[in-house]
C-alpha cells in the first residue's frame, strides 16, 4: 500500500485531533468514536478515524471497550488498515479475530505486506488459519505460508517476502527501468539484491549507490558480495544484535541453500528490540514474558503465583536464620530495629548487580572472556560501598541507641552483606545461564536468599559474639 505525502499530512492532522499535548488519547475523541460505533454511524466513524496512521488506530482500538472493537473494524470497512492489528497486544488481536468472519479478515490481509499478514494470521486457531488462507490469492497465500513455515521468533517469521531481485547481467539502467515500470514493488526498500538463476544470493546494491552511477555500468560492479545476510532459521534476537552491531538498515534473508527468500528492514528489528527488552524487564520483576495489560485476572494470577511462592520460600529460609538468634534479639531489642536496614541494603545492592549482569548476559557483553574481570569489579564496588555505608550506618546506630559497639557491629555487617550481594548478584546469573536456565526469571529469588541470609546471619551473629549474648 503506497503512502503519499498527502496521506502523511492527513495522518498527522488526525493524530493531532486524537491526542493531547502529552500524547494521550483525548477522552472526548474516544467518546465520539465509541458513540459512532454504538450507533452504527459508519460515515461519522470513517471521518473520525479514517485518516489515522495504523499505529494510532491500534492505540484507539485498545482504548475501546472489548465488545466495540470488532464492530469498529466492520464499520470502518475499506477505510480500515489491517496493519493496525499488528500494533495491538496479542491478546487483543486474538479476541478481535475470533469475532471477525474469515472473509473480512482475508479481504483486509490482501493489502498488507507478507510479514504483517503472517503476524495477524498466526493469532488464529489452525482451522481458521486454513479458512483465511484459502480466501487469499495464490501469490499472497504462498508468501504467508512460507513465513509461517519458519519457527516462532526466527528471522523467517520477521521477514517480508517482497523484495527486488535482479540478474547479474543487468546494468544500472536495466535496474532503474525495472523499478520504474514494475507496478507491485515493495512499499519500502533500501537495496536491490543480485541473484543467479537458482535464486542464490550473490550480493546487494544500495539504492544510494545505484542512483549515483551511470546507466551503462553493470550492477555487479557495484555489488557488495560480503553483505551481511541472515539465515531464515536464525533467532530474531541474534538478528537484532547484528543490526545494532553493524548499523544495518536492511539485511537479506536466505535459506539453507543460500537462496534469497526475504528481507528484514530496520523497522522490523526495532519491534524485536522493544519486545525483547520488555520481556527482560518483565522477567526481572517476576512477571511472565508473555503477560500483557489486556490479560485476564486468572491468567495473570497463574503466571505470577510461582514467583510469589518462590519468594515465600526464600522468606522462610531467612526467617529460619532469625529464629536461631531469638534469645539475642530478646536480650537486645535494638537488633530487631536494625535488622531490616541490613536486609534492605543487601537486597538493593544485590538487585543492582543482578540487573547489570542479566542485561549484560542478554546483550552478550558478559561472557567467559571478561567474566572474572567483571566479578572482581563488582566485588570491589560492593566492598567500597560496604565500607562507606558501614561508617554512615555505624554512626547513626551508635548515636540512636547510645551504644558505640552497636555501631561497630552493624558496620561490620554492612561490609559483609554488600560484598556478598555484589558476588551473589553476578555469580548467580552466570551460574544459571551455564545450567541452561533463564537468569532474568530465576535470579531474583536466589539473590534475595543470599542477601537476606548473609545479612541476618552476619548482623545477628556478630552481635551475639560481640556482646556475649545467649
Amino acid at each position: 500500500m503506497n503512502v503519499t505525502l498527502d496521506q502523511h499530512d492527513r495522518s498527522a492532522t488526525a493524530a493531532a485531533e486524537m491526542r493531547d499535548e502529552e500524547g494521550a488519547i483525548r477522552p472526548e475523541f474516544l467518546g465520539r468514536v465509541a458513540n459512532a460505533v454504538e450507533n452504527g454511524a459508519a460515515a461519522m466513524l470513517q471521518r473520525l478515524a479514517g485518516d489515522l496512521h495504523e499505529a494510532d488506530t491500534g492505540d484507539l482500538i485498545e482504548a475501546l471497550d472489548a465488545e466495540l472493537r470488532p464492530r469498529f473494524i466492520e464499520l470502518m470497512g475499506r477505510e480500515f488498515d489491517f496493519t493496525a492489528l499488528t500494533e495491538v497486544e496479542e491478546t487483543v488481536r486474538e479476541e478481535i479475530l475470533e469475532e471477525l468472519p474469515p472473509d473480512t479478515v482475508a479481504k483486509g490481509l490482501r493489502e498488507l505486506d507478507s510479514d504483517a499478514a503472517a503476524q495477524i494470521i498466526e493469532a488464529l486457531p489452525e482451522e481458521e488459519q486454513a479458512e483465511v488462507l484459502e480466501r487469499l490469492p495464490q501469490r499472497e497465500r504462498g508468501a504467508v505460508e512460507q513465513i509461517l513455515h519458519y519457527p516462532e521468533e526466527s528471522a523467517g517469521r520477521r521477514m517480508r517476502t517482497e523484495f527486488i531481485a535482479v540478474s547479474p547481467y543487468w546494468t544500472v539502467g536495466d535496474a532503474i527501468d525495472h523499478m520504474r515500470e514494475t507496478a507491485d514493488l515493495p512499499d519500502r526498500f533500501f537495496e536491490l539484491y543480485i541473484v543467479d538463476d537458482q535464486q542464490k544470493l550473490l550480493g546487494a546494491v544500495g539504492l544510494d549507490r545505484l542512483l549515483r552511477t551511470k546507466r551503462p555500468v553493470p550492477v555487479t560492479d557495484l555489488m557488495d558480495e560480503d553483505r551481511r545476510r541472515v539465515k531464515a532459521t536464525e533467532d530474531q534476537e541474534e538478528v537484532a544484535r547484528m543490526f545494532e552491531r553493524y548499523n544495518l538498515i536492511a539485511a537479506p534473508v536466505v535459506d539453507d541453500e543460500e537462496r534469497l527468500v526475504g528481507v528484514i528492514n530496520v523497522e522490523d528489528v526495532v519491534d524485536v528490540i522493544e519486545e525483547e527488552a520488555a520481556e527482560d524487564i518483565a522477567a526481572l520483576g517476576g512477571v511472565s514474558r508473555d503477560e500483557e495489560l489486556s490479560d485476564s485476572v486468572w491468567t495473570i494470577v497463574k503466571s505470577r503465583f510461582p514467583w510469589l511462592f518462590a519468594n515465600l520460600c526464600t522468606a522462610l529460609i531467612s526467617a529460619s536464620v532469625i529464629r536461631q538468634f531469638e534469645s539475642s534479639i530478646a536480650n537486645m531489642v535494638a537488633l530487631a530495629v536494625l535488622m531490616p536496614v541490613v536486609a534492605s541494603m543487601g537486597g538493593n545492592a544485590g538487585t543492582q548487580t543482578m540487573t547489570v549482569a542479566v542485561r549484560a548476559l542478554a546483550t552478550r557483553d558478559l561472557s567467559d572472556v571478561n567474566s572474572w574481570r567483571v566479578v572482581r569489579r563488582e566485588f570491589l564496588v560492593g566492598l567500597i560501598n560496604g565500607i562507606g555505608f558501614a561508617v554512615i550506618m555505624g554512626a547513626i546506630a551508635a548515636a540512636w541507641f547510645q551504644v558505640t559497639d552497636l555501631g561497630v557491629v552493624i558496620g561490620l555487617a554492612m561490609i559483609c552483606v554488600l560484598a556478598a550481594a555484589a558476588l551473589g548478584g553476578i555469580f548467580i546469573p552466570l551460574t544459571l545461564i551455564r545450567l541452561g536456565v533463564d537468569p532474568a526469571i530465576a535470579s531474583g529469588p536466589f539473590v534475595t536468599t543470599v542477601t537476606d541470609v548473609v545479612g541476618f546471619f552476619s548482623f545477628l551473629g556478630i552481635a551475639t559474639l560481640w556482646f556475649g549474648l545467649k
